[in-house]
């Protein structure tokens, strides 16, 4: 068996187009762009606001001054005629529809902290399957997926309480391989080298490793992370790359 895994896609349809030809394919999530860090030019926020007001709200952000960076941010959707959101489901909608109509079939996904669920299954073909705190089994191993983000300062659009993605967790029960956006709670997987900053991890997901063992453990989120592989017991923690930066999947075989 052959399966390639990506994360972290972020508006990059055409290589996503091109990272098929095997017997299964996984997305673990953030499938939109709202931002590109290195080119303030793409991404639904300067479509809308230009790119040196996203220069200036990233900067904010960097610098990890967040409540100048919200109210900044609030200005701007404040210059808008109506409600800001219905910008925000236009621009996301017209990305998914080009970025699910790349995706490789049969396609295994869940969600990104950064993606609009509700918004998916408007644009899914006929081969692919969201799972979300579901199992499914490829080639006889059984995978897990947990999608999804935990609170963070970004507030991001698919962030969920400690509970509710600890509930998630425990209900893929026992799997071969676990595949979450997040990845576990490790210093090594959650320091972004670029941005030099810890992301948000999960304690859930590493408790659950310690406890079942999974052979794989995939993931994404962090896009620089100072270390890609980490291995807890026997499962191998890997994160599967900044898929945006490199369309490149990662190549799960066996």
């Amino acid at each position: 068996m052959r399966v390639h895994v990506v994360s972290d896609v972020h508006g990059r349809a055409e290589a996503l187009a091109g990272a098929g030809g095997a017997d299964g394919f996984i997305c673990l999530g953030d499938l939109l762009l709202f931002i590109d860090y290195t080119d303030h030019r793409q991404g639904i926020f300067p479509d809308l606001f230009g790119a040196e007001a996203t220069r200036t709200f990233v900067a904010l952000r960097l610098a990890k001054r967040f409540d100048e960076a919200r109210e900044f941010s609030r200005r701007l959707w404040g210059q808008l005629d109506g409600d800001p959101s219905g910008y925000v489901q236009k621009a996301a909608s017209s990305q998914y529809a080009e970025l699910f109509a790349a995706m490789p079939e049969p396609a295994y996904m869940t969600y990104g902290n950064v993606d609009i669920p509700p918004l998916w299954q408007q644009h899914l073909k006929p081969g692919h399957e969201i799972l979300d705190g579901q199992r499914a089994t490829l080639g006889g191993w059984t995978f897990g997926f947990v999608g999804g983000g935990l609170p963070s300062a970004y507030r991001t659009p698919y962030e969920i309480d400690e509970d509710a993605y600890a509930a998630k967790v425990t209900a893929t029960g026992a799997v071969d391989v676990l595949c979450t956006h997040i990845p576990p709670a490790v210093p090594q997987l959650l320091y972004d080298t670029v941005a030099r900053r810890l992301e948000r991890g999960s304690t859930a997901v590493l408790e659950h490793i310690r406890r079942t063992q999974p052979r794989y453990a995939l993931f994404g989120h962090v896009h620089q992370p100072l270390a890609r592989r980490v291995r807890i017991g026997r499962t191998e923690c890997i994160n599967v790359g900044h898929f945006r930066a490199t369309g490149v999947p990662y190549v799960l075989e066996w």
